[in-house]
């Protein structure tokens, strides 16, 4: 028994064990998956355009000429689903290395920017940009990383216990806590707001990526610039999964990193939540399906997560436009629908 168990536990290694070779093969998988879906999502719609279409409107956008084409279709591919796919694509990429971050930090696969309630201060802080600094070009991102930063301050310090230690589980039912009393002062806040703006901030809030598209390019920065930092820190989040003391029994400095992490995660959860509103889930499934099929290591989760987030959500937003056409659902629906039973699955297994 004990030699089965043995022969088990060196598969498994191997099989966690991460190689210059497989990180390569699984991101080059998950790109060309991306781009297939982007393809994809750029064809279909209440309107939908044939593939040779759609191939001649993209070669126009990149050489610069005319495109054999209607005016209309060029201008629904060029100004209405390209940023929006691309929309899609960051956000994605954006909460899903969030909550990769937030569940190794936590060690906890129940850690999500949205469970936590950093979505939700995220979107408190953008709202009252909205209302108080709307002339402000780059207002509402600032404002919602201001939000997240300290809706992740409150969440930590009410997961301590007296001896001025947490544990994942109180840090989870601070979240939740915290996203309730957040929630109900985001409704304040839209019910007191004018009529066509009160519409507008509701639809946001469920989750839209047909909006600001013209703060895509500065949103992306802040993104890239938050994940490039967890990324930095993926060694040192592994260590961290096994324990803050064995971490910082083996050189972590302990602080410094969750310090840098929560920082970085808040950044790119509020960047994302400035621009698509709170979209929910999306952080808790792509991590782990990650993990799931290609081990623990960080270094492969968070690069392998934001891909992978950017395809999901780019197909939820494909479905959000699609099934009910020439109406279209809010993309935080069909991301609630398909996140709220991998919650419960999670939930049963880790209690």
């Amino acid at each position: 028994m004990s030699v089965t168990a043995t022969t088990e536990a060196k598969r498994t290694a191997r099989r966690e064990r991460l190689t210059a070779r497989r990180l390569v093969i699984t991101l080059a998988i998950l790109a060309v998956l991306v781009v297939s879906l982007a393809v994809i999502a750029t064809a279909v719609g209440s309107e939908r355009l044939s593939m040779a279409s759609v191939t001649k409107i993209l070669l126009a956008e990149m050489t610069g000429r005319a495109a054999d084409v209607l005016p209309a279709h060029q201008i629904i591919v060029a100004e209405i689903r390209i940023p929006r796919i691309l929309m899609a694509i960051v956000v994605g990429a954006a909460l899903s290395v969030a909550g990769a971050a937030y569940q190794a930090l936590l060690r906890n696969p129940l850690a999500d920017p949205y469970i936590l309630g950093v979505s939700t201060g995220a979107a408190l802080g953008a709202i009252l940009a909205t209302i108080f600094a709307e002339s402000l070009p780059v207002g509402r991102p600032v404002s919602a990383f201001i939000g997240a930063v300290i809706t992740i301050a409150i969440v930590y310090a009410l997961g301590q216990s007296r001896q001025g230690s947490s544990s994942s589980v109180r840090l989870i039912l601070a979240g939740v806590i915290v996203n309730a009393f957040l929630s109900s002062s985001v409704i304040f806040l839209v019910t007191t707001a004018a009529g066509s703006r009160q519409r507008s901030v509701l639809s946001w809030l469920i989750g839209d990526l047909s909006g600001e598209t013209r703060l895509l390019p500065v949103v992306a920065l802040f993104i890239v610039a938050g994940a490039a930092v967890i990324y930095a820190n993926a060694r040192s989040l592994n260590l961290f999964m096994t324990g803050e003391e064995e971490a910082l029994a083996l050189g972590v400095e302990v602080e410094r990193v969750k310090v840098t992490v929560y920082l970085a995660a808040s950044l790119i959860t509020g960047a994302a939540v400035a621009v698509s509103g709170v979209i929910g889930f999306v952080g808790l499934i792509i991590p782990h399906a990650i993990r799931l099929a290609g081990g623990s290591d960080n270094r492969l989760v968070i690069p392998g997560s934001a891909l992978a987030g950017g395809a999901f959500l780019l197909l939820a937003d494909t479905v959000a436009r699609t099934v009910i056409s020439p109406r279209e659902l809010h993309i935080g629906v069909v991301t609630a629908l398909i996140g709220a039973p991998v919650f419960i699955y999670l939930l049963r297994r880790t209690s």
